[in-house]
């Protein structure tokens, strides 16, 4: 004996079929009248009964014009372009291990590996105090920062 010879016990019971006349009574357990009551209708997973369906309510992640199939936000939404690119920012504390007189740019920068890309250019923050006298062109600098290096002795071109 092995196991395509093993026959079950008990008899095959067919499947409830409701909706088609007989015994079963009016609304053949689709309960009364309404939308699913009706012969062929489902309800679509989503559906608010016309309202929005709950994805639509939200605001689209930026790009989503550019990906095929996604819906376009309007352009004036107000999380429309949410995110912009940011200068790569650096404070002050980490410019004191440099040398004095010593000039800093944006590609003096990334070599020292104080940051990492230069594309969307550097900004010198005022974290800290700067103990240095230093020579500083091509950066932005906020003012509080330019405040600090012009009163260590720094220069700004």
């Amino acid at each position: 004996m092995d196991l395509s010879n093993i026959k079950s016990n008990t008899k095959r019971k067919s499947q409830k079929r409701v909706g088609r006349g007989g015994k079963r009574g009016f609304s053949s357990g689709h309960g009364t009248k309404g939308q699913k009551g009706r012969a062929g209708a489902s309800v679509k997973p989503g559906f608010r009964g016309g309202d929005n369906r709950l994805w639509q309510l939200f605001p689209k992640s930026r790009g989503a014009s550019k990906k095929p199939g996604n819906a376009r936000p309007h352009m004036k939404h107000r999380f429309f372009m949410l995110k912009h690119d940011k200068p790569a920012a650096i404070n002050l504390y980490d410019l004191n291990n440099l040398k004095d007189g010593q000039e800093i740019t944006p590609k003096t920068l990334k070599e020292l590996g104080l940051i990492y890309s230069v594309k969307n250019g550097v900004k010198i923050l005022s974290g800290g105090d700067l103990k240095k006298k230093l020579v500083f062109s091509g950066l932005k600098i906020s003012k509080i920062a330019q405040e600090k290096i012009l009163k260590s002795g720094g220069v700004i071109k």
